[in-house]
């Protein structure tokens, strides 16, 4: 595979506002599935809201993304996935807030799995307002091979039982919520609701629902059971999840920490994620 060590270190950074209009919409979004907070201050993973990219039109992949070469480095993979990653949280996001982002590529490490070869991009973020860091987090990119022979291919399924979790939240993956994420991000992977395209050129069965907003919830979960926004949230992809089905959000509290899942409705785990602190 190509030496893409020149991209580990490249930074960049983008500035948004908190706005009513996006605490509205996200409130519509999500609403029941969010953590009570108090009046002024932003849900849980809000922030994967704030200062999307924002390229031209003309400047996209054929898959919806910008283009690889630029922040990211010219992956010679053409899937691409959330893979999981890591939040910690230092203080509230507010309505008013002027917020940036600050990006800086980590690590780029290419590695073969039962599904083939795959290239992991390592990515951390910082979010600031006028009061300091709010949150610093690490995200995983994952790169795979085009649809074919290797689609599908992987070791079998996990299994949960959901009975075995304190709170379960039914979510209809329904492709207007999956639509109503995916611009509040910007985020214009074709997967996400171009239903040909998932499953024709990438192999999935249906429309992909969307990791963070599987994170998302769960975060917003373990919120609502611990009490508190976790200090560290921690949440890892592991199988994919598509759409028109409901599907569900688990959690228990484990001494101090939350441990949480998401099911399709075959009771197959996709997400997840712990949470300390």
């Amino acid at each position: 595979m190509t030496d893409l060590s020149a991209w580990i270190g490249r930074t960049r950074a983008a500035s948004d506002l908190v706005t009513p209009r996006l605490l509205a919409e996200f409130r519509a979004t999500f609403a029941p599935h969010l953590a009570p907070v108090a009046d002024g201050i932003a849900p849980p993973a809000l922030h994967w809201c704030l200062a999307p990219e924002t390229p031209p039109a003309d400047s996209l992949g054929p898959d919806g993304h910008a283009a690889k070469g630029g922040f990211l480095p010219p992956v010679p993979l053409p899937r691409r996935m959330w893979a999981g990653g890591e939040i910690e949280t230092l203080s509230d996001l507010r309505a008013g807030d002027t917020v940036t982002r600050t990006e800086t590529v980590r690590d780029v490490a290419f590695k073969s799995g039962r599904s083939g070869s795959l290239c992991f991009v390592t990515v951390d973020h910082t979010v600031s307002t006028e009061r300091g860091v709010a949150i610093r987090e690490r995200q995983d990119i994952v790169y795979r091979e085009a649809a074919g022979a290797q689609t599908g291919t992987g070791a079998a399924p996990e299994r949960d039982g959901s009975e075995s979790y304190a709170v379960i939240w039914e979510v209809p993956a329904t492709p207007t919520l999956l639509f109503r994420y995916s611009a509040m991000t910007f985020n214009g992977h074709r997967f996400h609701y171009d239903q040909p395209y998932a499953t024709r050129v990438e192999g999935y069965a249906d429309l992909v629902v969307h990791g963070p907003m599987q994170a998302t919830l769960l975060m917003n979960l373990a919120a609502t059971l611990l009490g508190r926004v976790p200090r560290t949230f921690t949440y890892r992809g592991v199988a994919p999840m598509t759409a028109n089905q409901v599907f569900w959000v688990c959690g228990r509290v484990a001494g101090t920490a939350f441990e949480g899942v998401t099911l399709d409705a075959g009771g197959h785990v996709c997400m997840r994620a712990r949470a300390d602190g």
